[in-house]
């Protein structure tokens, strides 16, 4: 087990220095180079990089990016939190539950739970506090429903898991409708709990002319995710194509429909996109070299050596290796962690007995819970900058609804059915 302790070692050092992630795993990469003995030729690692990203499935990246951020600037966001307060903002509490409908809708556009806090916190959070709503609940609020988004098609962290361990993204997808269907319903139970404590009464009313206009405007943005899940489940087009035809298709209407970007906005729109998918293939890049020297050094086979007692108890494999997501995904990024650790877990769950396709699915969903949690939870940070507070008390508003969100991870754990005969029906 030396070349563990050598790479999470390496980790361990790095990473509370505040050296970014992906140069942190580059530094992993070399040490255990050093370890297997190439250290000489560095060419190897940068070829490994080059290698691990140039994979037809990672190219959906880049175009959902660019689609959630013209989505964003775009009025595409807009337009779904006020189709979601029209849907179900009539009752109390009502700007809370449409918070978590935007959530889901949003989700089948984005496929990100930082773009997503970040399109829908933008909107919501200040219109919450205008309405009287306690900050921190609903900053937590908002937060917790963006981790919705990787668990809807389409799915950034399902895309990247699909790449490093050559499972289907397309039956992923599938399987993950239902569970980010069940997450939604949870988060407006644990939220009507609260509407009652914190006494909230308002409701909103449209008028007959208003609720129309809305419905129109928003009809176009709703399509999108039908187009988009429908594309994929009938073979018309794979996740990457689904990715560039989503760019076209957000492009047409928020440039030609809604007119609401213009041309210094799409050259703002494209160089925000660049920038996130820059850090993002980086990280990709550098997590892949680590990943083959992971590979070369036999450490997923030593790890079923080590979880070899649990193979023939799958139920306790899986709670075993949930709990460790669970602290990993609470100091580590999520995409890292999929890299790392998709290669190492996948084949001991193979071993199991265990569908990988609803391991793939459990998997993002625990690491996408990290997003939320701190001391690393980006979703936090991002929350705490649109809401100007400080991150005890976006955890505090959280934290109700983190312990749904893991509630519901332990029932999808202990009742696989619930993702497995769905995705049977979806795919």
């Amino acid at each position: 087990m030396t070349p563990v302790y050598i790479f999470l070692g390496t980790l361990a050092v790095t990473l509370p220095l505040g050296i970014p992630i992906g140069f942190a795993l580059f530094v992993c990469a070399y040490v255990l180079m050093i370890y297997l003995g190439s250290s000489g030729n560095l060419n190897l690692l940068a070829q490994s990089m080059i290698a691990g990203t140039n994979n037809f499935s990672l190219m959906a990246i880049p175009f959902f990016m660019l689609a959630g951020e013209v989505m964003s600037k775009g009025g595409l966001s807009r337009r779904i939190v006020d189709f979601a307060n029209l849907t179900i903002g009539r009752i109390r509490g009502g700007l809370g539950y449409a918070a978590v409908l935007a959530s889901m809708i949003f989700a089948g556009l984005s496929g990100s739970a930082v773009a997503d806090a970040a399109a829908l916190g933008g909107i919501l959070i200040p219109l919450m506090r205008q309405n009287g709503y306690n900050t921190d609940r609903s900053t937590g609020l908002v937060c917790a429903g963006s981790v919705i988004a990787p668990i809807i098609p389409p799915s950034i962290p399902m895309i990247v898991l699909g790449a490093a361990v050559t499972q289907s993204v397309g039956k992923m997808f599938m399987a993950g409708i239902f569970p980010g269907i069940l997450l939604g319903i949870a988060l407006m139970a644990t939220w009507k709990i609260y509407v009652k404590k914190d006494g909230y009464n308002d409701t909103r009313t449209y008028t007959k002319e208003e609720a129309r206009r809305i419905l129109k405007d928003s009809i176009p943005a709703l399509i999108m995710p039908v187009i988009i899940v429908g594309g994929i489940r009938g073979g018309i087009f794979t996740p990457t194509e689904a990715g560039a035809f989503a760019v076209v298709y957000a492009l047409l209407i928020a440039l030609l429909l809604y007119k609401e970007l213009d041309f210094r906005g799409l050259v703002e729109v494209c160089v925000d996109a660049t920038k996130s998918t820059g850090v993002v293939m980086f990280v990709v890049a550098a997590a892949m070299a680590a990943g083959w020297l992971v590979t070369m050094a036999q450490i997923p086979a030593k790890f079923v050596v080590l979880l070899s007692p649990l193979v023939k108890r799958p139920l306790i494999l899986m709670l075993t290796i949930n709990v460790f997501l669970l602290v990993m995904g609470m100091v580590m990024d999520l995409t890292p962690n999929l890299l790392i650790f998709g290669p190492i877990l996948f084949p001991v769950i193979i071993a199991a007995g265990i569908d990988p396709t609803y391991f793939g699915v459990i998997m993002v969903l625990n690491l996408t819970i990290g997003l939320i949690t701190p001391p690393v939870g980006t979703v936090l940070y991002l929350g705490c900058g649109i809401s100007n507070i400080r991150l005890p008390e976006v955890v505090k508003g959280v934290m109700p609804f983190l312990i749904a969100e893991i509630i519901m991870l332990l029932l999808f754990i202990f009742v696989p059915q619930l993702v497995t005969f769905p995705l049977k029906l979806f795919y």
